[in-house]
This record gives structure tokens, sequence and C-alpha cells, in this order.
């Protein structure tokens, strides 16, 4: 017989992402309708693992209190980390190097003292196959698919997606004015990884003239034929959006070395695309990079909604009996799908997409 349950943890992992808050909010609140409690779980796992930075405890109770009037805003209450994933937890070595050791075994003797009887873990790839390697020792999980970068598989979209989106459409509209004004071209760098989902819709959503997206490889020649076109016809400025983009040639590397227990970071591809521009075309460029811009601020309408539906949803699945799936949300509702269908894959833009080709349909330059 399955035990019931009457605890249950949340925890938020990996970048912060508007919505979070709700998702909390959603979960606290459904569970203490069912008469059970719930918990909040500091920065990722680092509430269990490193007590000794809680003084006021890593790990505490979320009441009705605790969570009201926070759907709104940015960020999360719980806090969050992209460093010390205890599948890999880098431990300094006497002789001084640094080892990766497990440490999920001691998330599970915690939850056991504790009498948590499940944990609700919200975040992007890396927390998931987290919360899979969980499930797979027993841990009752489930999962909620969390990044502004849109790129987890099995899911139609995922909450600060749209916030991010929004808002970077809000400066590209800014920055045509300024463009304009002194006729420069301005590359615009946002946020993301390996897929190109935010600099598509915003680069689409906010009339730019190229879009350069890590899906397909660009010749830098092409875009700046899209730029002396626009000028012969009159047009003395360009937009150019980029994220993750590599040149045909894959000459640049714009991927930082990972710290051991960090994930690698993407940056600089804006000024190596302006550069190249600003020989190629003769124009001045300027290059804005919005990076964490995109993560904070209060989620769109959009975002609290999916946010609220995906931490009902988690609950609900608990309630079921489900354990090792993650919250999918789709066109007709949401459904449940297994964690380990999810782990490592990402969703990258389809080529074929009515979105990209509603962009070359526009004249929007892809550099190919």
């Amino acid at each position: 017989m399955t035990k019931p349950i009457k605890r249950i943890a949340v925890c938020t992992g990996g970048g912060d992402a508007p919505g979070l808050n709700a998702v909390i909010q959603s979960v606290m609140i459904a569970a203490d309708n069912l008469g059970w409690q719930c918990y909040g779980i500091r920065d990722g796992f680092n509430g269990i693992m490193f007590p000794e930075r809680y003084p006021e405890g890593g790990v505490y109770r979320l009441t009705r209190d605790k969570v009201r009037g926070i759907g709104h805003l940015g960020g999360t209450v719980l806090g969050t980390t992209n460093k010390g994933n205890p599948l890999h937890f880098p431990v300094n070595m006497p002789d001084g190097s640094i080892r990766e050791i497990d440490r999920s075994d001691e998330l599970l003797t915690y939850f056991a003292t504790h009498e948590i009887d499940a944990l609700v873990s919200i975040g992007g790839d890396g927390s998931l196959t987290i919360a899979d390697a969980l499930h797979q020792k027993g841990l009752k999980v489930v999962g909620v698919p969390k990044t502004i970068d849109n790129d987890l598989d099995k899911t139609y979209t995922t909450f600060g997606f749209d916030t991010a989106v929004g808002f970077a459409t809000e400066c590209l509209d800014r920055l045509h004015s300024t463009a304009e004004s002194h006729q420069r071209v301005m590359v615009v760098e946002v946020m993301g990884r390996y897929a190109g989902w935010i600099a598509l819709h915003a680069g689409i959503a906010g009339n730019a003239h190229a879009i350069l997206i890590p899906e397909i490889s660009f010749d830098i020649e092409k875009v700046a034929a899209k730029i002396r076109e626009r000028e012969a016809s009159g047009h003395v400025y360009s937009i150019v959006v980029a994220e993750g983009a590599t040149p045909k040639d894959g000459a640049l590397d714009v991927v930082a070395a990972a710290e051991v227990g960090h994930a690698e970071r993407l940056g600089g591809i804006g000024e190596h695309v302006a550069h190249d521009l600003g020989i190629s075309t003769g124009k001045e460029t300027r290059v804005v990079v919005l990076g964490h811009l995109l993560r904070g601020g209060s989620p769109t309408s959009f975002d609290r909604l999916a946010a609220l539906r995906f931490g009902a949803g988690a609950v609900r699945a608990l309630e079921a009996g489900h354990s090792g799936v993650m919250v999918s949300l789709g066109v007709s509702g949401v459904s449940y799908v297994a964690l380990e269908e999810v782990a490592g894959r990402m969703r990258n833009v389809p080529l074929e997409g009515d979105t990209l080709q509603t962009g070359r349909d526009l004249g929007i330059s892809f550099g190919d």
C-alpha cells in the first residue's frame, strides 16, 4: 500500500525566471487544500547540504501568509543556484585538486528523517536531471519545467519565456528610433544557450532586419548584404538580433570555460557580429547586451497563469500517485511526461516551423 502524503517540499534550481514565485504559491496553496504541509528548500538543495549557512533554517514551512502576494514578483523567494549539483558535487581534495562526488543520498536521508514524502522540483534541464535521479532512488518527485529560453522538450511552453520576449521586444522598439537617428546598425544580444526561441520571437515581433540563431549557422557577408540592400533603398539603419549563433566557418568561440559544478556560459557574440558588420558595411555599429535584464521583473499575465497551472498540476500529479514525471503544458491542457524522456534533451527551433518561415516571408535575413 502506498504511504499517503502528508508533507511535501519544493525547491527552485538553475537561473531565475519570472513566474517562479507564482509556482511556489500555487504548490503551497494546492497542497494546503489537501491537508498537506509544504516546506521550501533554500537555494536549490543548498538548504539541506549546507545547513550552517542558514541559521534561520535551510528548510522552512511555507504557509499562506508566507506566499501571500508573491505571485506577481520576479525572482524566487526560496533563492536558487546553478552551482553544487548534488549528483556531481565539487569537493576540494588535500592535494589541491577538485573531485566530484554524489551527495544525493544525503538528500534522501534528510527527507526520510524529516518525514517529507515528496518533492516538487522547479527547474530547467539540470534540475530535472537531478529530479529524475532522486526518483530513481525512490523519492516521490514531480518536476516543473522552468527556463526563459523555452528549450525544454515535451512541453508547449515554459513560464518566463513570454516575459523575456516581451521585454526584448520593447527594447527593440526603443532601439529603432535611436538607430535611425544616428544611421547605425544596432546588434542586440539576447540571453540564451543553444536554442534561438527568444531571438526568433523577439526579433520578428520587434521588426528586426536580421536574426541570428544557433540552429542556423550564419554567413556574415549575407547579413552585410541585407544591410547594404536596405541602405540602397533609403533605409539608413538596421537591427540585428543574435543569440548563441555561430558562423558557418565555426571560427568564433563565445562559450566561457565552465567552473567545476557550474554550467558553461555563452556571451560575446554581439561584439563579434558588430565588429565584422562594421568592417564589411562601413557603417557605425553599436551593441546592446540585454543579458540578465531578461530574467528580471514581474511576469506577464500569460506567465503568471502558466506558472499557477504548473504548480497546481504538480500537486494534482502527486495526489494521483504519479512520480518521476514532469508537468507539461500543452495546447489542450496539462499532462504528465516521464522525467527520463525530458532530462538531457533540448527543444530547438524547428527550421521548417511556421514562425521561422514567417520571418523569411517578411524578408528577415537569417544569415544563410
